[in-house]
């Protein structure tokens, strides 16, 4: 009876600790969820402790790996299980998305369709995490079409019921830049889970994308609602109002530190707020410079790079210091990762450098990196803006001919001022045949009605030539303008409308420039008094015109008559030879 007892006793204490091990396991997976990755691994870490052949719990780890940035452990760990369990479906799946980031697509896919036949196609995890691996936008070799194709596999196994298989489907149609399918698979995640933070939060980040605030915000708003414990969703939501409403981000940052593991950039965060509050206490920035300095003198090489950037932002804003803000964000730049750059970087570094003589083309060149590296339209046009204002508040004429060109170029739907600008701020830079381009070829091909075109095509031209007109390159292009002065105007008589002289200016400018053309470099008064009597039919009281026809009609002055040449004295004498 003992023995019974006993093994009664042992047996109950095998089913808890298993229960235990996969309570372990669950708690890994959940704060995977919850993006709280140290807090997962520390668990996961903790159940294969317990149980080295829990392949659940080692796949999860190596997945928390990879989103701590560590492949390098990631591998190791599903690599050590592979040695002991080669053919565990879910082991093999997690290697194959560490052969996507490494870039060997075919060996991964052969692992998935191993694991795949192994569980004969009935298994949502193992479809799920084949998903995950080509959804995964690091995971440059990987195939979302396909991980799409498994997971609707998955969604047709009988009482299917997982609304991650939708979660994982939107992130593979994200991946695809396809984000009304994406919305669509995250929608269906939350029609078989209401509550499901996760699946609202993602549909806020293809909004985000989108620069649509009217969609992203309440998401994200919803998500916290939904699930107060979701860290994520906070800290998107502080990171919009950062420079929008301080105290609404500090409100945001201090629920988002509340349901996150702490980390490093917490501080940095901390930091950050207090810089921005210098708009409304200048004092601030001195103590977000002084805490800002000690991470850097207490972390050393293992300060975060941003903070130098920081130090940069505040001491630009807070001391208007151009030289020191440009020494700190020259050792930013120095001391930041390739990869963890973002946009505002290079136009602030634009607008450090614009303050220092020379430095035009670099300007020009990290407004331009700025733009390469942002996907966001209307965030692009921002920071077109900014280079338009900052080109134009220096008088860097070239760079803001530049920008207008960019402008009209990104602009899906430019408007008619919009190329007239460019062509202006070109004209203004010295830059007349690409002026000339635009106002002769462009303006006058979709505006043919419009005068503009007409009009500084001419001068365009007509300041390509030398300094009295000698080429004449403008001629063709002035007669242009004229006849269709006159046109527009003859139209609008013909209709009694008050306009009918709108155009005598442009008009006028045409004859005066063809008669002085032709009298002047031609010497061909008969055309100079047309061009001039022209300019009389268009405004008769024209009295300047009058006044030169007057003048070019008077014949020459006549000249006076050759006096007579002196007759030769002396002659030739045969005396006088000798």
């Amino acid at each position: 009876m003992n023995k019974i007892r006993l093994g009664f006793l042992l047996a109950g204490f095998v089913g808890l600790s298993n229960l235990v091990f996969a309570q372990t396991v669950d708690q890994g997976k959940k704060f995977y969820y919850y993006q709280r990755y140290k807090s997962a691994k520390d668990a996961l870490e903790k159940a294969i402790a317990a149980n080295p052949n829990n392949a659940e719990a080692v796949y999860w780890l190596a997945e928390t790996d990879l989103a701590l940035k560590d492949s390098v452990a990631a591998e190791a760990t599903l690599q050590k299980a592979l040695q002991t369990n080669g053919n565990v479906p879910i082991l093999l799946v997690g290697m194959g998305h560490i052969e996507l980031r490494e870039g060997k697509a075919s060996d991964a896919r052969q692992r998935f369709e191993t694991a795949i036949s192994l569980t004969k196609g009935k298994d949502v995890e193992i479809l799920n995490a084949v998903g995950r691996a080509n959804a995964d936008q690091n995971a440059k070799a990987g195939d979302p079409p396909y991980g799409i194709e498994k997971l609707n596999l998955a969604t047709e196994i009988k009482k299917f019921n997982n609304p991650q298989t939708y979660v994982i489907m939107g992130d593979a149609y994200r991946k695809l830049i396809d984000g009304g399918n994406a919305v669509t698979a995250y929608n269906k995640a939350l029609a078989l889970d209401p509550k499901l933070a996760e699946a609202k939060f993602k549909i806020g980040i293809i909004y985000l994308t989108q620069n649509n605030k009217d969609y992203f915000l309440p998401a994200f708003e919803e998500a916290t609602q939904m699930d107060p414990a979701y860290a994520p969703a906070f800290y998107q939501l502080y990171l919009y109002w950062f420079f929008r409403d301080i105290n609404k981000a500090k409100d945001y940052f201090d629920k988002y530190l509340a349901v996150s593991d702490p980390s490093p950039t917490d501080t940095y965060d901390r930091i950050s707020i207090l810089y921005a509050t210098g708009k409304y206490d200048p004092s601030a920035y001195g103590k977000a410079i002084e805490q800002a300095k000690a991470q850097i003198s207490s972390l050393g090489d293992k300060a975060d790079p941003r903070y130098y950037k920081l130090l940069a932002y505040a001491t630009y804003d807070g001391m208007k210091d151009s030289v020191g803000a440009k020494n700190y964000l020259d050792q930013y730049f120095a001391k930041q990762k390739a990869g963890d750059f973002v946009p505002k970087d290079y136009s602030f570094r634009a607008e450090i450098l614009s303050k220092f003589p020379h430095n035009d083309s670099l300007v020009t060149l990290n407004f331009q990196q700025a733009l390469a590296m942002d996907t966001v339209q209307a965030d692009k046009m921002d920071i077109l803006k900014e280079a338009l204002d900052l080109s134009k508040s220096t008088g860097n004429k070239t760079g803001y001919a530049y920008w207008q060109g960019q402008a009209y170029l990104m602009n899906k739907n430019p408007a008619q001022s919009d190329l007239y600008n460019w062509g202006i701020a070109n004209y203004q830079a010295g830059q007349y045949k690409t002026a000339d381009s635009i106002f002769c070829g462009m303006y006058e091909s979709k505006y043919p009605n419009e005068i503009f075109g007409y009009l500084w095509c001419a001068r365009s031209k007509r300041a390509q030539d030398d300094s009295t007109g000698s080429q004449g390159i403008s001629v063709d292009a002035y007669d242009k303008l004229a006849q269709v002065g006159r046109a527009m105007d003859s139209t609008a008589k013909a209709a009694g409308t008050a306009d009918s002289v709108k155009f005598r200016p442009q008009i006028l400018e045409s004859y005066f420039y063809l008669a002085s053309y032709y009298n002047d470099i031609k010497k061909d008064k008969p055309a100079a008094i047309l061009y001039l009597q022209k300019i009389l039919e268009v405004d008769p009281s024209n009295s300047t015109a009058a006044k030169f026809i007057e003048i070019l009609k008077r014949p020459p002055p006549r000249q006076p008559a050759a006096k007579p040449r002196a007759a030769t004295t002396g002659t030739h004498s045969s005396t006088g030879r000798r």
